[in-house]
């Protein structure tokens, strides 16, 4: 682009970058309009006069510099106007060389090649940046992804060695997301507690078939075996740094945890609980108990709802279980898009 409010001065040089090879020339006699034709068709590099009417190129500059573009062009100044002043004003100014008129053809000429070499290997270094920012979000992602998959098998392999449904997976990690919502959690913090919370009771794999799958009540020495899902599940998840690991290793080791101290393993009492068990506790519990299971019959929501009150402040965090109550139609609509399996008859 060249900018010069003489047209005999654009006409020169014109001819003179058309003949070096030079093309998509753009020629500005009004300093007014250099934005919008730069918008319109970015160029590779500014010939720009100093003292022109309405607009001089320093104010052209100026508005260069606020476009806050990384890969603005570089500015030749042009001008008759050969005082040092001006020189190093206009080099301050974001130029990046300065050739008083009348110039020499040939400098001009070499400067402008130059220029645009720089230009040029500016533009490749900043796509090659944009392109490994790109390779490396693509990995993240995959990495993310991965995870994401391993952490939604293991919840799919607990789900094997247990009488729990998929759909109670589904509506416990639902409600549990939307208590976290509700507790102010932001959003990623709510998708992470989804993805998370589906493996609470992983551990449940490394317990006995003859204890996990037993129909009746469990003798008090296998009931410390079952206690042992809870710190199976905390070494299965452990190992990774990855936000997601780490908050399902929380929930897998503290969701057994009880308000006043009597829960399981490490009978952590209250905000000792972390947040995560005590919002999982709250979901699994109520939906649990809601859900029908080989074993025993499903509770009405009444009388579950019922359960959760008298075990604020024993069981469950009370603050926890006055925001649960706030959310009852919100959860009850949980259930009813994720709804449990109907038993098939005898």
């Amino acid at each position: 682009m060249v900018v010069d409010d003489e047209r005999a001065n654009l006409i020169l040089m014109d001819r003179l970058l058309r003949t070096e090879g030079y093309s998509n020339l753009a020629l500005v006699q009004d300093p007014r309009e250099v934005i919008a034709t730069y918008r319109q068709a970015p160029t590779d590099l500014i010939l720009l006069d100093i003292k022109m009417p309405h607009m001089n190129g320093f104010e052209v500059m100026e508005q260069f510099a606020a476009l806050n573009d990384p890969l603005v062009p570089p500015i030749l100044v042009l001008t008759a106007q050969h005082s040092r002043d001006y020189m190093l004003r206009a080099l301050s100014n974001g130029a990046r060389d300065f050739i008083g008129k009348p110039f020499d053809r040939a400098e001009v000429l070499a400067r402008v090649r130059n220029m645009l070499d720089v230009q040029l290997a500016h533009r490749m270094t900043h796509d090659q940046k944009d392109m490994l920012a790109q390779l490396v979000h693509e990995r993240t992602e995959e990495i993310r992804r991965t995870r994401l998959q391993v952490v939604q098998r293991l919840g799919r392999a607990s789900e094997y060695r247990d009488n729990e449904t998929g759909c109670h997976i589904l509506r416990m990690s639902h409600i549990s997301a939307l208590l976290a919502q509700h507790v102010g959690w932001d959003r990623d913090q709510c998708e992470r507690m989804l993805h998370a919370s589906p493996m609470h009771d992983v551990g449940k794999i490394g317990i006995p078939d003859q204890i996990l799958l037993k129909p009746g009540k469990l003798t008090p020495d296998e009931w410390e075996i079952m206690k042992t899902h809870a710190t199976i599940g905390a070494d299965i998840l452990s190992g990774d740094d990855s936000d997601l690991l780490l908050m399902a290793r929380e929930i897998a080791l503290t969701h057994h945890e009880k308000w006043d101290g009597s829960g399981y393993p490490n009978g952590l009492a209250g905000h000792d609980i972390p947040m995560t068990g005590r919002i999982c506790a709250l979901a699994d519990v109520f939906d649990a108990l809601t859900s029908w299971r080989p074993y025993k019959k499903a509770w009405t929501v009444d009388d579950a709802l019922d359960f959760i009150r008298n075990g604020a402040g024993h069981h469950f965090d009370p603050d926890l279980t006055e925001l649960f109550f706030s959310l009852v139609p919100d959860i009850l609509a949980i259930r009813e898009r994720f709804p449990e399996p109907i038993p098939e008859a005898d």
